[in-house]
């Protein structure tokens, strides 16, 4: 895919999600083939301005349109991340178990449910509704986890 149509498909998503004209969003395409995200949104709230990264030098997903979304997503639910974030911070000291487990928990479940979002806009509105598997296929395996351990009994 090139630039032009990646550009496209991100200005398409910033329409189809609500984000402009609330938001100014740019797209910064990252040619650093050592980056070693796929995708990225840096957030200014106080302003309404955004910068999603795509990198388009080693991406570790196959779908580009996956990526700006699940990374627009990311900036759909921003005020929901830093009121959770902020009830973290003020009910636990940072660095105590009880912090560490509970923004442990948080970011998982942020992460599930914008991957879970993006699967079903992707689904429904998507040019390429292929989903991309890069991130389960670097995973170990079922078998490969349980190789070598003793039957029970």
């Amino acid at each position: 895919m090139n630039d032009e149509q990646i550009r496209l498909l991100f200005d398409g998503w910033c329409r189809k999600l609500r984000i402009v004209p609330a938001w100014d969003v740019k797209l910064e395409l990252v040619t650093d083939p050592d980056w070693p995200k796929t995708g990225d949104i840096k957030i200014d709230c106080d302003d309404k301005k955004a910068i999603l990264m795509l990198n388009v030098a080693a991406p570790k997903q196959e779908n580009v349109e996956e990526v700006i979304v699940h990374e627009l997503f990311h900036l759909k639910l921003y005020p929901l991340d830093q009121t959770t974030e902020n009830l973290i911070s003020s009910g636990f000291e940072e660095g105590s178990h009880g912090y560490d487990f509970a923004m442990t928990q948080f970011m998982l479940t942020l992460e599930q449910t914008v991957e879970e979002l993006t699967k079903c806009f992707l689904l429904e509105f998507g040019e390429n509704r292929e989903l991309s598997f890069g991130r389960c296929a670097q995973k170990t395996s079922f078998d490969d986890l349980y190789r070598g351990l003793r039957p029970l009994g």
